[in-house]
């Protein structure tokens, strides 16, 4: 007989009766659990059965939560890798929105919240050069495929930006595993390499953002520049096209010294 695999799902069972009274469910996911022996049952003096976690099961337990550190960890520091290169590329950065979007699908129609990794536009003040891009970080091969599965995110995230990226942590996905509408970036030794650009596009909205967006960012804080990029107000250099107004760039926003002595 072939010994159950221990799951996700098996791991969060274990959770769940460890922070409850342990009444069972008797399914196939506590009957594996107790077949692993990380469960086991008890009987009190009225002969009502509960379960238990057993040493084995702690064990477990503890070895999840230090795995799931680890690759929270592996992903923020994604993550900020992936906001300060669009700080590099000149744009304008954030981290952990929680965003609503109108996804409409083959069945329905409705709003779906939408928490990207990295949100980034370009620091412009026209609309239709604002280019906003969505960056979304996977650093575990079960995520991405699980994330592959949902549509109405990937709908979501189109409906308030114009391209959409998945940026892999080294050799967890392939190309092929991304749907053509999205890019596709991948950490490789220390260096994000672009491994297909994403489809960029213009959105409909005239103020080149849904409203909802709008809202969400002027509550928002942006990701900041690094304290070696900062630069005083008149220092040379605040806008590399700056002395090209024909270039969409030219509308980037410049701050200029005081000439009224205020």
């Amino acid at each position: 007989m072939t010994a159950p695999r221990l799951t996700s799902l098996h791991r969060r069972r274990l959770r769940e009766v460890w922070r409850s009274a342990g009444w069972p469910a008797q399914d196939i996911v506590e009957a594996e659990l107790l077949a692993m022996g990380l469960l086991e049952r008890q009987h009190d003096a009225a002969g009502r059965c509960t379960l238990r976690v057993t040493d084995a099961g702690i064990q477990t337990l503890a070895e999840s939560a230090a795995l799931n550190r680890a690759v929270r960890s592996d992903h923020e520091a994604l993550v900020e890798q992936v906001a300060q290169a669009q700080l590099r590329e000149g744009r304008i950065a954030w981290r952990g929105l929680s965003l609503r979007a109108k996804v409409v699908t083959q069945e329905d129609e409705g709003w779906q919240m939408a928490m990207p990794d990295v949100f980034s536009v370009r620091h412009t003040s026209v609309a239709a050069y604002l280019q906003p891009v969505v960056h979304e970080i996977k650093v575990r091969r079960a995520d991405l495929l699980a994330d592959l599965r949902r549509p109405a995110k990937r709908a979501a995230y189109l409906d308030m930006a114009g391209a959409l990226y998945y940026v892999l942590a080294e050799g967890i996905g392939r190309v092929e595993d991304v749907p053509p509408e999205c890019g596709v970036m991948e950490m490789r030794a220390g260096v994000l390499q672009t491994l297909r650009p994403a489809p960029v596009r213009a959105l409909a909205h005239e103020a080149g953002l849904p409203f909802a967006v709008w809202m969400a960012l002027a509550r928002a804080t942006p990701v900041p520049r690094p304290e070696s990029e900062q630069r005083r107000l008149g220092e040379a250099g605040l806008s590399e096209n700056a002395e090209n107004p024909d270039s969409p760039d030219s509308h980037e926003i410049v701050e200029r010294p005081d000439t009224d002595g205020g």
